[in-house]
């Protein structure tokens, strides 16, 4: 407890907060990881893949024993040798519209590790409806980045993932690490800075990342921000519009 400004009662914030990662692949991973070693005390993780073989250069919580496992499995496993102390809650199922709600349901936010775009929505749209902090991350190729969303910025301004992407690209525009690829360390990287986002949320020490973009660039050691702008084309999603069927973020 050294820290300036980081004492015993944020580490016991840390201790009594509830977070949700949705996703244990490239970002899932590290934000894990170090919101385990930081002390989180209570964390969810959602993914319903196993590992392959092809997630070992990025996803350095599993080896080649693992392959075939269900990734949160291994990944609590592992956690609960680091940390003890911590409560770790499983759910082997993808997050999907007619499960994200109740899966979100009493967490204090949520982490965005997925690799797709209609994933991300899912979450955007049940976090500003649960009004939970969303910590945004996203890795292709060469460049990363990350914001956190449905949390007021220096403004008092709330922006969400639909401020950036009104609605999902057309089908072949998608892409994830699998089809477009991704240099191994990116996800690290960002997938640490999402930790970093939640311990400053929890804690209330320090800066967010609210109202504001960052990007960091792999091939030129380069990092920028850019500042969000409300989309005043679109407004939050209610509840019942979320539930409807034909929902603009429906599942795959």
């Amino acid at each position: 407890m050294i820290l300036p400004g980081f004492g015993v009662a944020a580490q016991e914030k840390l201790g009594r907060a509830k977070v949700l990662i949705v996703g244990m692949g490239a970002l899932g991973c590290p934000a894990l990881q170090y919101l385990v070693g930081a002390g989180v005390g209570n964390i969810g993780i959602i993914d319903s893949d196993l590992v392959s073989e092809s997630n070992l250069h990025r996803q350095l919580l599993y080896g080649y024993a693992d392959i075939g496992k269900p990734k949160v499995a291994v990944a609590a496993a592992l956690m609960r040798l680091q940390n003890p102390a911590i409560q770790i809650t499983t759910y082997q199922t993808s997050f999907e519209r007619k499960n994200a709600l109740d899966l979100l349901e009493g967490y204090d936010i949520v982490i965005d590790a997925t690799d797709n775009f209609i994933a991300k929505y899912i979450i955007n749209d049940a976090a500003g409806i649960l009004n939970i902090p969303m910590i945004y991350g996203a890795v292709t190729r060469y460049q990363g980045q990350l914001t956190v969303f449905h949390f007021p910025d220096q403004n008092n301004l709330k922006f969400n993932y639909r401020d950036l992407f009104p609605v999902p690209p057309a089908d072949h525009l998608m892409g994830t690490c699998e089809s477009l690829g991704v240099i191994g360390v990116l996800p690290g990287i960002i997938g640490c800075l999402q930790a970093a986002e939640a311990i400053k949320l929890i804690t209330d020490i320090g800066k967010t990342l609210a109202g504001r973009l960052y990007t960091h660039d792999f091939l030129e050691a380069t990092n920028y921000e850019i500042a969000l702008s409300k989309n005043s084309s679109i407004s939050m999603i209610k509840k019942e519009d979320f539930l409807k069927p034909n929902h603009t973020s429906s599942e795959e």
